[in-house]
């Protein structure tokens, strides 16, 4: 997937703060609806495990990964639904976020990454220096911020993955 540019990735985030719940939410709800299982990942799995650390950090991690639909809609065009992208696909890549998570929360270097790229660098960047930002006005374990931030990262690459997949999905149909 090719890197998002700094106007793209500027003009998407704008997006994402300019709208209201209601919008918000149908995006939200669209996003659910369309990648229940990503979407159950997303949004149960991950911010319980950053709960278990801090709780304002796993409500951060739930608004970035709403700054990071918004981004990659903005960007990359509607996300690819659930029964677009097959079971098989979704079984490799939990198989992957398990994999990736184990080895990152265990202090191991990204450059051990099982996603084969370390796409939207400037993305992951941008969302690691909200958590910094976050954690410079609130006292945060820093396993919360290791966990928020490793999160974050797999989230990326995941929507990256799914995107390079209904791509290539078009091309061999």
């Amino acid at each position: 997937m090719r890197e998002f540019t700094d106007k793209e990735l500027y003009l998407g985030l704008e997006h994402a703060r300019s709208l209201d719940e209601h919008a918000g939410r149908a995006i939200l709800e669209k996003f659910q609806t369309e990648q229940p299982v990503l979407a159950q990942t997303i949004f149960g799995v991950f911010p319980s495990v950053i709960a278990e650390q801090d709780q304002t950090m796993a409500q951060l991690f739930m608004d970035l990964v709403f700054d990071i639909i918004c981004a990659f809609q903005h960007a990359a065009g509607l996300l690819p639904t659930q029964q677009a992208m097959g079971l098989a696909w979704l079984q490799e890549k939990a198989v992957s976020v398990e994999a990736e998570m184990t080895a990152m929360l265990s202090g191991k270097p990204h450059s051990d990454s099982v996603f084969q790229s370390n796409d939207q660098q400037g993305l992951v960047n941008f969302m690691n220096a909200c958590i910094d930002e976050h954690v410079s006005e609130n006292q945060t374990p820093a396993a919360a911020v290791r966990i928020i931030k490793t999160m974050t990262f797999v989230t990326v690459q995941l929507f990256c993955s799914m995107y390079d997949q209904a791509n290539a999905s078009k091309t061999v149909h």
